[in-house]
């Protein structure tokens, strides 16, 4: 005699804002002509003011001076959301779901590479563990945009890729980049 199956526990409730609201506010945030004038923006590195996102979230105004970018990294948990609002960033990402935990070196797949170009007004949502860098690559203009997450960023996995091999190489926790 076989035991009864029990019905698979109950996820919790996501709650707080979803992808598509986090881009509703990075877009009216970058429309806000007035607060992305406000950014001082350096030519060395990248700057930025850390702004009140909907429903607890964490959100970012963040300035990229010509050449700069974040190297491959993830959000772990976190969903979110971000939007040009001057200049042209370009995103390069993978179309897979990596394992997200218990890994040093994964080898890619064909075909999973991404890349898109975020002219000002134009941006993009994302899920959990979604992996990216982001860059300006204007040899003269600064860019700047509008980042948000939900929830906030427990932790950002940096990643480096040599061809098709992506390497973890640090965990950094909110302190870090605080």
């Amino acid at each position: 005699m076989s035991a009864p199956l029990s019905p698979a526990p109950a996820r919790p409730p996501v709650t707080g804002p979803d992808a598509a609201q986090l881009l509703d506010f990075v877009r009216r945030t970058a429309a806000d002509t007035a607060l992305v004038a406000s950014l001082p923006l350096d030519p060395e590195g990248r700057t930025w003011i850390r702004l009140d996102g909907p429903g607890g979230s964490e959100a970012w105004l963040i300035g990229w001076p010509p050449g700069t970018g974040t190297g491959w990294h993830d959000h772990a948990d976190s969903r979110g959301a971000f939007l040009t609002a001057a200049g042209t960033l370009r995103e390069h990402s993978l179309a897979a779901r990596l394992p997200t935990d218990g890994w040093k070196t994964l080898e890619l797949s064909e075909g999973i590479d991404r890349t898109r170009e975020l002219t000002a007004g134009q941006g993009r949502a994302f899920g959990r563990h979604h992996v990216h860098e982001v860059l300006n690559e204007s040899a003269t203009e600064h860019a700047v945009s509008v980042h948000a997450y939900y929830p906030p960023l427990p932790r950002i996995r940096r990643y480096s890729r040599t061809g098709a091999v992506l390497r973890l190489e640090q965990t950094e926790i909110p302190e870090d980049w605080q």
